[in-house]
């Protein structure tokens, strides 16, 4: 073994003198496209994408990351993961990025996916320091500062706008970020945004501090018995996510096997600008003894929601609904602001060796107000009241090439969640995985990420099946088959209903600088006809997506992509279609590179607007939904002043042939074009 290890790392280090770093040039698009290839739903997806690319600029060490770590990352099926254990067991300490390579079942395409995520750390040139030396002399820190701003004036801006709907601030997004961190060891950092529209004050006694919203995170790592402790913002991920998930789930997509499973990675810093789902306080995980951890968290925040009084009866204030855009640009908005104050407790017994990692969980939420909805007829069984405590249990059990995970919570006096399933490596070629969730509709969590159709673990039950196959390095088919059922009414939908959705993507890389890949989805649900005699009429929606796709380099400094994007929709007796056809082009000539689009696109309705990603600035990500007739160009610019120093800037043009206005309500712009531009800056400290 050793002399295996001696071979593997002068070959390593060889490689290390003959190849870039392969951190240096990290496209995210092409991530994008391979793990989140799924883009046609009504979420925003910079939010949910900014928790997985946040690695980039803060790797794994290799030497100390877990296989949940891992399996976060959505590139390793169960048996490359086992056999990374297995390897690290034996042969010892990493040495080199590049020693992946020699790993058994990694392939020189996965070892590119993987290494821009990962690092090995040397602890003895900083570990024997304080840890204000550390931070201080730490090279992974980063500044960031944005400005961003759409040119034409919108309607919430005109001073002939009236005053209950008119902005408060100046059309200028103002953005700026700082972290310093080191795997393993420490983070340090905040956040810090303006919206367009929103003020800049200070006033603390309306929790005013310059910036409309602000971020700060402390956290240490790994202190004798303490293994994690953070202090301001965070988020938590265990179990499977059904009542601590982070923010960021991930839904079905192209990689229909690994993302299946949620990853138990405990406590995390908060570094996102999404304004709704984060705790706010102190977490901390403590090694009670080897193999045995306690996690516990106390949060204290306020989040945005109305408040309505009943004058009749005369009785306290009750939260009629919660705010989640994070947007207080007018009167209205404004009154909603930190209306309400929430209280999280939470702990959890965790059990973890190689093979099991097992937990016992208590959740509680407070609020300071009575929750009392507006009735509708689908949300009768939503939740009521100031207190909602969820108990629960979760087994994750891997054994050799099979991943087994299930976790189980019940709402004190209400309903239960159950989600439950493998992954698993068949072959060296195919993989599955197997997943059952049943959600009941008087289930609550308020911090959830768990697989599911709706955009909440409740009201729902399904089972979905996941493949992907690989026939060689250049051909891999996979795909999905997922049926769901809503016992109970759900939004836009006024009666029990099923539905079903599939999806099959087939790549082919012919050589290092060709890539394809074709997909089609199609998905089907019950959905209100809009009958105005029979409000309870429903009527079976069909939308199926078509997707063709290729990636190529025309010189080492020179790559193009070109894509069509195809949708129809079937409803209630008429079919409607959308296409959306794109060339993208990017150069990158030492310091400079440069990316651009060109798109057309044509959309019958609003069911069938056209989610696609778009290259933008460092740690920002763009998905606008093409809808309409026109046309979508951008120009992004990189340049690197220093080893210090980058800058970025954005211009983006959204022009339309079918209409005389551009957005609605307060965005509204008179006439047919919208301009956007952006500046970022990037200074290492």
């Amino acid at each position: 073994m050793k002399r295996l290890l001696l071979g593997g790392c002068i070959f390593s280090f060889g490689l290390l003198q003959a190849q870039d770093d392969p951190r240096k040039d990290i496209d995210p698009s092409t991530l994008v496209d391979e793990v989140f290839s799924v883009q046609d739903l009504n979420i925003n997806y910079q939010d949910l994408y900014e928790n997985y690319l946040q690695l980039l600029s803060n790797p794994l060490d290799l030497n100390k990351v877990k296989d949940e770590q891992l399996q976060s990352l959505y590139l390793l099926d169960v048996a490359q993961i086992q056999s990374f254990l297995t390897y690290r067991k034996e042969a010892g300490p990493f040495l080199s990025v590049y020693e992946l390579q020699n790993i058994p079942g990694f392939t020189k395409e996965l070892f590119l996916k993987l290494a821009p995520f990962v690092t090995v750390e040397d602890p003895s040139k900083s570990f024997n320091k304080s840890i204000f030396k550390r931070i201080v002399e730490e090279r992974n820190n980063y500044l960031l500062m944005r400005w961003a701003q759409t040119l034409e004036q919108q309607r919430g801006y005109s001073s002939q706008t009236d005053s209950a709907s008119r902005y408060q601030g100046s059309p200028a997004n103002l953005y700026a970020r700082f972290r310093v961190s080191k795997p393993g060891d420490f983070s340090l950092g905040f956040t810090l945004e303006k919206d367009a529209g929103e003020v800049i004050r200070w006033d603390p006694v309306k929790k005013y501090y310059g910036f409309d919203y602000v971020s700060v995170h402390a956290q240490i790592l790994n202190k004798g018995k303490i293994k994690n402790l953070i202090v301001g913002d965070y988020q938590a991920q265990f179990g499977q996510g059904i009542a601590l998930g982070s923010v960021f789930g991930i839904g079905k997509n192209g990689e229909a096997v690994a993302t299946v499973r949620r990853s138990n990675v405990g406590f995390s810093p908060y570094t996102s600008q999404y304004e709704a789902g984060y705790f706010r306080g102190a977490a901390v995980t403590y090694e009670v003894q080897r193999n045995l951890f306690l996690h516990a968290l106390f949060s204290n925040r306020t989040r945005d929601g109305n408040i309505q009084s009943d004058t009749i009866q005369n009785t306290a204030d009750v939260i009629s609904s919660f705010s989640y855009t994070g947007l207080h640009r007018t009167p209205n908005e404004l009154a909603n602001r930190a209306s309400i104050s929430e209280n999280n407790i939470a702990t959890i017994l965790n059990f973890k060796n190689q093979s099991i990692d097992a937990g016992l969980l208590f959740h509680q939420t407070n609020f300071n107000s009575q929750v009392v909805r507006n009735p509708t007829p689908y949300n009768q069984f939503y939740f009521n009241g100031n207190q909602n405590t969820n108990l629960g249990a979760f087994l994750n059990y891997s054994f050799r090439n099979v991943s087994f995970f299930s976790e189980w919570v019940h709402t004190l006096n209400n309903g239960n969640a159950l989600v439950a399933g493998i992954l698993t490596s068949l072959t060296n070629k195919l993989d599955m995985s197997f997943s059952y969730r049943n959600f009941e509709r008087n289930f609550y969590s308020f911090y959830s990420n768990a697989l599911a159709e709706n955009s909440i673990p409740q009201n729902e039950n399904g089972m979905y099946w996941g493949w992907k196959y690989s026939f060689n390095k250049k051909y891999s088919i996979s795909g999905y088959a997922d049926i769901f059922a809503f016992p109970w009414l759900k939004f836009r939908s006024y009666a029990p209903s099923e539905g079903s959705e599939w999806l099959l993507r087939f790549n082919y890389k012919p050589t290092k600088t060709i890539s394809l890949f074709l997909q089609v989805r199609e998905e089907n649900k019950q959905r209100n006809t809009g009958n105005d005699t029979n409000l309870y009429q429903t009527s079976l929606g069909t939308r199926r997506n078509y997707w063709a796709n290729i990636d190529y380099a025309a010189a080492p400094q020179l790559n193009f992509k070109t894509r069509v994007q195809f949708n129809t929709f079937d409803f209630n007796g008429s079919q409607t279609q959308g296409i959306v056809l794109l060339q993208d082009a990017s150069f990158t000539k030492g310091k400079f590179s440069i990316t651009g689009r060109y798109a057309i696109f044509d959309t019958d309705s609003f069911d069938n607007r056209l989610y696609v990603y778009e290259r933008d600035v460092w740690l920002a990500f763009s998905f606008p939904a093409y809808n309409g007739k026109g046309t979508r160009n951008y120009v992004l610019l990189q340049y690197q002043i220093s080893k210090n120093l980058d800058i970025w800037l954005r211009w983006a043009q959204t022009h339309f042939l079918n209409r005389n206005t551009v957005g609605s309500g307060g965005e509204t712009i008179v006439g047919n074009t919208e301009n956007d531009v952006k500046f970022q800056l990037r200074l290492r400290l």
